[in-house]
């Protein structure tokens, strides 16, 4: 057997959660198959079982485009060479940078589609800012192809019903599959060269956030919760990749304010490599993940395979990762009655979060409690070799099905 993936990010070019996803899976899968990645960009690898093939935008394509426009054909041109050609049984989709790609492969190439949901269109409304009217292209591609896909894959349990929701597919259709952890690599670690190298003094203790600016992650309800939390606190903002330049302004002048009243705030602005990140991870008083949408949230898998203790809200796959009161404390979050997926009482939210942390830092037992089960659930419960073999039986069950047909 062999699958092609189709994905817009794969390292060095790596800035979010389906990124990693698809690093890791792809590595386990190749220890039993042949696997073919073609991703955006300008890599090129070729291992026993694995082919790496970054693939570049045909910039005339956007030429005269009107605003907004540009990105999105760039995007359509990689597409149109992801499909052009296979010698895979199966094509596996990552979001819909690449999902009409992987429409064209089903039509084309006589191969079963399968698609990865790492998040749905409908509930990213904030999208809009960042692609403009491009937005509604990308909903329709997604709605397109998750009605064309031989099958889906959902990160969790609410990723799936969220499908369910928005598109009203069989159910039958979608399989949970949650992500993993390479628990050889995300562990706990004593070095401090990066803590040095980034001003975080060793004495204190600190918060710690991961991700990128975007209304998605919920840094603004967590910037605005600082002044609330324990001043003896260091605040580390591992905070890059902005969706917009208004956004990341937006950004700049929201710490600028905080830090007139709330000293003690870092802010490393770009995406720190994994070697840092661990060591942030392994040494952070507690991890906190305000997102206001997250399928999955591989983030807190990560700070708990490190030994961070992690509050995290209370929303899609965060609760099937984070145990509250055993992993970790989850803070309650209701969603705005308009579909926007933020806080219907952002203040109460921001409060919610700085009382959590607070918990956390002034209870050093509760922290330790919460550090060590978070590595043990981590160890149990999330491991890209189970996510691999799950994943290989799908492909075999659809392709045992195109055999019957």
């Amino acid at each position: 057997m062999k699958v092609v993936f189709y994905t817009n990010e794969y390292p060095p070019t790596t800035y979010g959660g389906a990124g990693v996803a698809v690093e890791y899976l792809t590595r386990e899968l190749a220890k039993h198959i042949a696997v073919e990645v073609r991703c955006f960009g300008r890599q090129r690898s070729r291992k026993p079982r694995l082919q790496v093939t970054g693939y570049q935008p045909w910039k005339g394509l956007a030429l005269g485009a009107d605003a907004g426009c540009g990105k999105a054909l760039e995007a359509l041109s990689v597409n149109l060479q992801f499909s052009k050609n296979n010698t895979a049984d199966i094509v596996h989709c990552h979001t819909w940078y690449t999902n009409l790609a992987g429409l064209f492969a089903k039509i084309l190439h006589q191969i079963p589609f399968v698609m990865t949901t790492h998040s749905l269109e409908p509930l990213r409304p904030w999208k809009r800012e960042q692609l403009g009217n491009a937005y509604d292209l990308s909903s329709w591609i997604e709605a397109t192809a998750v009605r064309a896909a031989d099958a889906v894959i959902a990160v969790s349990s609410g990723m799936k019903q969220d499908i369910l929701s928005c598109y009203g597919i069989p159910a039958a259709k979608v399989h949970v599959i949650h992500n993993g952890i390479d628990l050889r690599e995300y562990r706990p670690v004593a070095s401090s060269r990066a803590r040095r190298a980034w001003g975080i003094a060793l004495d204190r203790p600190y918060v710690l956030f991961v991700g990128r600016v975007t209304r998605q992650k919920g840094i603004f309800h967590l910037i605005n919760a600082l002044p609330a939390i324990d001043p003896a606190a260091q605040i580390v903002l591992c905070a890059g990749a902005p969706d917009t330049k208004e956004i990341a302004a937006e950004m700049k002048a929201a710490v600028a304010r905080v830090l007139r009243i709330r000293p003690g705030v870092i802010w490393i602005e770009r995406m720190l490599p994994k070697a840092d990140l661990i060591e942030l991870y392994s040494h952070a008083a507690v991890f906190c993940c305000p997102s206001v949408y997250e399928p999955f949230g591989i983030i807190n898998i990560e700070a708990m395979a490190c030994g961070a203790p992690v509050v995290a809200s209370a929303v899609g796959g965060i609760r099937e990762v984070v145990v509250p009161e055993r992993t970790g404390i989850l803070v309650p979050f209701t969603p705005r009655p308009d579909g926007t997926c933020e806080p219907r009482r952002p203040e109460r939210f921001s409060r919610d979060l700085a009382a959590a942390v607070n918990r956390v830092l002034r209870d050093p037992a509760l922290a330790r409690r919460f550090a060590a089960a978070g590595r043990r659930r981590a160890e149990a419960s999330f491991s890209w070799a189970g996510a691999a073999r799950q994943t290989l039986a799908l492909y075999r069950g659809l392709l045992r099905q195109g055999r019957r047909a």
